[in-house]
């Protein structure tokens, strides 16, 4: 998971704050203008007074952050105007911890409007209307907070957010805001407003960084293990609200998917760069388990091949994790016959020594796995060369094969290496590999700086198929669901569908040659079973994403701001489709827990070839 950086795009300064005896108020200059919180803040996204100097700004401070890059606190005007597209509450930044103001103080604040974009302009994001520079005078002590606005199922509107106008690149920042259409326009109209939720169930676990995401539409694309699905990209799910802390990290709960944070949640509703709008809340709701429970997977009948695919996240033997992932492997998993692994870091981890080989890491997977009461596996990987692969620098990530030699055997054909490609002829009328294992067009455009499919050929019962490791180009870029183009730019597609389609033209090449070879082209795709991605994969029935063989609910391995999403699949050739004589099984483990030992889900597959 990366990292977050602390940095503002730009360091802005305090010109004068309250302290606890008296307060400093400097001369404002000429052009200010004497205005309201919701004549600042509009109806639209922009503030009509950006750049602006404002002054005599009142409003009841209704929260303060001490912590991060973006210090200072909220006010919010208590006579509110008739208009339900203009907020009436403002974060006042202060750049340091803000002195002397408490909530319930009544404040008049002169200063600059900016809008401020979290993540930088680059990064797509919507701005945060922002007084900066302020001079702070506090009127009076103790005042009631505003009552805050409830967010429900009933007041957050069906339909995620506007078209974006062409004119504008698909910006909606000059639109005018329509809270009772758009989810995003009903947010954005109470940014920096008390906001409250009662009883929201956790849609998305805590994160390292105490955030966590709750649902306020209890019905809204629910599965049976309390997650709220990601279905198709007009389903964007707008009942979804990451919470926030005013209080310590310590006190924030370890929530699960499917608890409940039962009584309210109240606090500002902020917009910050990982995940959009969030309620930074002063109160929060005490944590209910909801009894979510790791799954176990069957066993595969002795006539049947398992195959799974788990993204380990950047397993080196310096991690604790091993035993951890054995445990998974051995009791979750019920032992697959083969098992493709993601992330496979080599022997010193992110050090950047020229490293490459990751024997030690799979020895000491092996080890676990048999300590744990598994099989011995055997393995077979190709190693990478030096930061040619994308990924944590230094660490040299690669897809590797686990098999049971008790019930699978490998067909080795050697000489593949980091740059040489495997290819298919016929041998004796099958489809064979060149190379095995081998990686696919290393040196083709589509997989620059991006881990490079492994193809390995085994023989179970007789049968040969053909095993297709993948680890396609992540999302990293893309603009968010919130972001201020709508509909978001999704830019890494570009590499993933040029990935997708080599996959796809390699699996057809082997069906050429072999009608009824079966083939299984599996991994993390990084992108979802209804995407452009999959469906090049798909093209012409080559393959067949089998999480579609699964409920809709059910369809999910990972869980993103909320959102329970199919990153992680296996897909077939028509020979195994054909028959029907397969099962799935997405075994949620890891996804939904705050105790994450990987942030996929993996997945088995089994058949009977």
């Amino acid at each position: 998971m990366p990292s977050k950086p602390s940095a503002r795009l730009a360091a802005l300064t305090v010109a004068a704050v309250c302290s606890a005896a008296s307060t400093v108020v400097l001369t404002t200059p000429a052009h200010a203008e004497s205005v309201r919180v919701h004549d600042i803040q509009g109806d639209t996204r922009l503030s009509p007074f950006a750049g602006k100097q404002v002054t005599d700004v009142t409003g009841i401070v209704t929260g303060i952050r001490t912590y991060g890059s973006s210090r200072g606190f909220w006010i919010q005007d208590p006579a509110p105007d008739a208009d339900p597209a203009t907020s009436e509450g403002v974060f006042v930044f202060t750049s340091s911890t803000p002195q002397g103001v408490a909530v319930g103080d009544e404040v008049s604040v002169s200063g600059t409007v900016s809008e401020y974009v979290p993540g930088g302009t680059s990064s797509g994001n919507q701005s945060v209307t922002e007084i900066t520079r302020p001079t702070v005078t506090v009127v009076s002590r103790g005042n009631p907070v505003p009552a805050p606005a409830v967010l429900d199922a009933r007041t957050v509107p069906a339909v995620y957010a506007p078209q974006g106008d062409p004119a504008a690149n698909g910006s909606v920042n000059a639109l005018p805001l329509r809270p009772s259409a758009y989810a995003l326009d009903l947010y954005e109209s109470l940014e920096g407003m008390n906001v409250r939720v009662a009883d929201a169930r956790v849609v998305g676990a805590t994160d390292p960084y105490t955030e966590l995401w709750v649902t306020v539409k209890p019905h809204e694309n629910r599965n049976r293990r309390g997650g709220t699905v990601y279905g198709s990209y007009d389903a964007q799910n707008t009942g979804r609200l990451q919470i926030q802390s005013l209080g310590k990290a310590a006190d924030f709960p370890d929530a699960t998917v499917g608890d409940v944070l039962a009584g309210a949640t109240t606090g500002p509703l902020d917009y910050n760069q990982y995940g959009g709008y969030t309620l930074v809340a002063s109160e929060l709701g005490t944590l209910t388990p909801g009894g979510t429970k790791r799954e176990t997977t069957r066993a595969q009948h002795r006539s049947e091949l398992a195959i799974a695919t788990y993204n380990v996240e950047n397993l080196d033997p310096s991690d604790d994790t091993f035993a951890a992932h054995a445990e998974a492997i051995v009791h979750n998993l019920s032992s697959p016959d083969i098992v493709s692994l993601e992330e496979i870091q080599d022997n010193n981890g992110a050090t950047d020594d020229g490293t490459v080989a990751a024997d030690m890491t799979l020895a000491k997977l092996i080890d676990a796995i048999e300590a744990a009461g598994g099989p011995r596996y055997d393995w077979r990987a190709v190693d990478p060369a030096d930061k040619q692969d994308g990924g944590e620098p230094g660490g040299n990530i690669r897809q590797a094969f686990l098999l049971n030699p008790a019930r699978v055997s490998f067909t080795d054909r050697p000489g593949g290496d980091a740059t040489t490609a495997t290819d298919v002829v016929k041998v004796r009328g099958k489809a064979a590999l060149t190379l095995s294992p081998g990686r696919i067009a290393p040196d083709a455009a589509a997989f620059e700086n991006s881990r490079k499919p492994l193809a390995g050929e085994f023989v179970f019962r007789g049968r040969t198929v053909i095993v297709i490791a993948n680890h396609f180009s992540s999302k990293g870029g893309d603009q968010g669901l919130t972001a201020q183009y709508q509909p978001p730019v999704r830019g890494s597609e570009t590499q993933r569908h040029l990935q997708a389609q080599e996959v796809h033209d390699f699996t057809a090449e082997i069906l050429k040659t072999q009608k009824n070879a079966a083939v299984v082209a599996l991994g993390d795709i990084n992108d979802f079973e209804f995407s452009r991605t999959t469906r090049i994969m798909e093209g012409g029935g080559v393959l067949w994403s089998a999480v579609k063989s699964l409920p809709a609910s059910e369809r999910y391995s990972y869980v993103y701001q909320g959102n329970s999403q199919a990153l992680d699949q296996i897909l077939i050739s028509p020979s195994i489709r054909r028959h029907c004589s397969f099962s799935y099984d997405s075994v949620h483990i890891n996804a939904e827990f705050h105790d994450q030992i990987s942030d996929h889900d993996p997945q088995v597959l089994r058949f009977r070839p």
